[in-house]
């Protein structure tokens, strides 16, 4: 096992989506709770801190100047310059009790972007995965509470995701064309007997998968056959989302949570929602550009 060290404190209430910005040369993430969007240079100090009127969970980079962002109303272009967004199309405009939570890019383009109800797990069923790609967007996956660890192999051809409460991570067969499903979900990793339930993840360039676990305190890498190669301990409790980044992608970065720790939990946790990071020897995958 090793630990993940400090990289930025900004204690989040709810870090989520971390991205590396290779046209920037920058870490972006986001605080969920704060409709924040933060970013950082490799040396750990920040640049940007924008907020916006509504959640945001996700982003990819368009250019060296745009965004593409996922908020709870829908997928917006971001003009960083002009702190401007305008929306590309709306997302469960009829839902005002749901929000955004983890979404990933697949090689082909596509986006796939989980909802959830504001409430979290007080709505069971309440969200969903949606595929998104040049316009047009389709419903993959319906009632899911908690939608997490959306992420690809590199070849395109698995998909990840899990349901949180169930504790499950599934993969399935998918069009790498599209990265539509093209067969059956089955269950590839359960964490039962583990630390923590399944957030966030992310598959490196060997097709690893990289978990992070709500309420167990660390990332675990999973093979390809799903058994557990490696555990990376995180001092915060509630790890929320991995990320590969810097110029050879292989600085692991993770997104870590305040939200439901006790004033006693925070004493022993001083940094928890900040961001933390470890050098790994294999590389992330780089992030396509999406397809709006």
């Amino acid at each position: 096992m090793s630990t993940a060290e400090l990289f930025v404190d900004c204690r989040c209430e709810l870090g989520e989506g971390p991205f590396w910005n290779s046209m920037v040369g920058r870490l972006f993430w986001f605080d969920i709770v704060n409709q924040t969007l933060y970013s950082a240079r490799p040396d750990g100090h920040m640049v940007d801190r924008f907020t916006f009127d509504e959640p945001v969970s996700a982003g990819a980079a368009l250019d060296a100047n745009h965004l593409a962002i996922v908020s709870a109303s829908g997928v917006y272009r971001f003009s960083m310059p002009r702190d401007t967004a305008e929306r590309v199309i709306a997302i469960e405009a009829d839902r005002d009790g749901n929000r955004s939570n983890d979404c990933r890019l697949h090689p082909s383009g596509s986006w796939w972007i989980g909802t959830m109800s504001r409430r979290g797990g007080a709505d069971p069923g309440a969200g969903a995965i949606y595929w998104y790609r040049d316009g047009q967007i389709e419903t993959i996956i319906a009632n899911i509470t908690i939608p997490n660890a959306i992420c690809f192999s590199p070849d395109g051809r698995i998909g990840y995701f899990t349901d949180t409460e169930t504790g499950v991570i599934r993969s399935a067969p998918l069009d790498p064309e599209t990265g539509k499903p093209v067969g059956p979900w089955r269950d590839f990793a359960s964490t039962d007997g583990h630390r923590g339930k399944p957030d966030g993840a992310v598959v490196d360039s060997a097709g690893y998968l990289w978990s992070a676990r709500w309420g167990g305190g660390c990332v675990v890498r999973h093979a390809p056959d799903g058994s557990i190669d490696r555990v990376v301990e995180v001092p915060a409790s509630n790890v929320t989302c991995p990320a590969f980044g810097g110029a050879d992608l292989r600085t692991l970065y993770v997104t870590t949570a305040r939200e439901g720790l006790s004033p006693e939990d925070l004493e022993k946790q001083p940094h928890a929602g900040s961001i933390f990071a470890l050098n790994v020897d294999v590389p992330g995958q780089p992030d396509p550009i999406p397809r709006l």
